[in-house]
């Protein structure tokens, strides 16, 4: 029977380090502040904007909540995403998603300055992932990392196989993880016989977004399972790992609720704190 990679437990201990380095700042005159753009009223879209409002008061980080109608015209949105790249009491922006139809994302997003952009999005700072350049990165992927290495698990020298190929996980998960040394394979949707590929993994990823998709022949005895989907269906939430049956197989493995998905709100607010160093600091 598998232990379990705990996101719980590691995003009490994240929380705890970012309340310090939020203190430190303070203490330079600095006061960490995230803004969050939520555009109509998607109900997921309230509910996870206001979970950051909650996260950020039990740390001690500022927050404000921009509410615009549905119906607010993208030129407006840009002008307030434009006020907030000026304002330099702003340094993280965040802007809850799915916008309402009609809007572009890529042009929203894209508008948001690449060092205040705590998804991780911005062309630019998708460009730093792969020069292997400092910049603020998607809070998934990182997530990913941190659950393993705060669980003790080496990542240099393994073969890690990542299945999904998304903009937000899989994609930029190669490139971050790859700069921990590991050999790295990538699978899709499109990959035959996507199992004689999961067999081969030390440490096996999944972010494909089809749930329990990753069943228990499809992993190797002793594998390090990590399950960065989250699927809705008529039995609750799950992952894209059939978790009760794989769990008799791996040796460690993240659930779903309670595994990596635990750890991003924190992991945002870091970029947050990373951000103010890419921004220069305290003036």
């Amino acid at each position: 029977m598998a232990q379990l990679l705990d996101g719980k437990t590691v995003s009490k201990i994240l929380k705890e380090e970012i309340r310090e380095e939020i203190a430190q700042w303070k203490e330079k005159g600095v006061n960490p502040k995230l803004a969050v753009i939520l555009v109509g009223d998607d109900p997921a879209s309230v509910v996870y904007a206001r979970s950051k409002q909650k996260v950020c008061e039990g740390i001690g980080m500022a927050f404000e909540l921009f509410t615009m109608p549905g119906s607010t015209p993208e030129a407006d949105i840009l002008s307030k995403i434009e006020e907030l790249n000026k304002d330099q009491a702003v340094h993280g922006i965040m802007i809850e998603l799915p916008l309402p139809k009609g809007i572009q994302k890529e042009t929203v997003m894209a508008a948001v300055r690449p060092d205040k952009d705590v998804d991780g999005v911005h062309p630019i700072n998708r460009g730093y992932i792969l020069s292997g350049e400092e910049g603020l990165f998607p809070a998934t992927p990182q997530s990913c990392i941190e659950l393993l290495l705060r669980s003790g698990v080496q990542i240099a020298g393994k073969h890690v196989v990542i299945v999904g190929r998304g903009e937000t996980v899989g994609k930029p998960l190669v490139f971050l993880i790859l700069k921990h040394n590991a050999t790295v394979t990538i699978c899709h949707s499109k990959t035959p016989d996507l199992g004689a590929f999961t067999r081969q993994a030390d440490i096996l990823v999944a972010a494909v977004g089809r749930a329990k998709l990753i069943k228990k022949d499809m992993v190797k005895a002793g594998a390090i399972v990590v399950d960065a989907g989250i699927n809705e269906t008529p039995d609750g939430i799950c992952g894209d790992v059939d978790f009760e049956a794989v769990q008799d197989v791996a040796d460690l493995i993240s659930p779903v609720p309670g595994g990596v998905g635990s750890l991003t709100t924190a992991l945002i607010m870091r970029n947050v704190l990373k951000g103010i160093v890419l921004q220069g600091g305290a003036k």
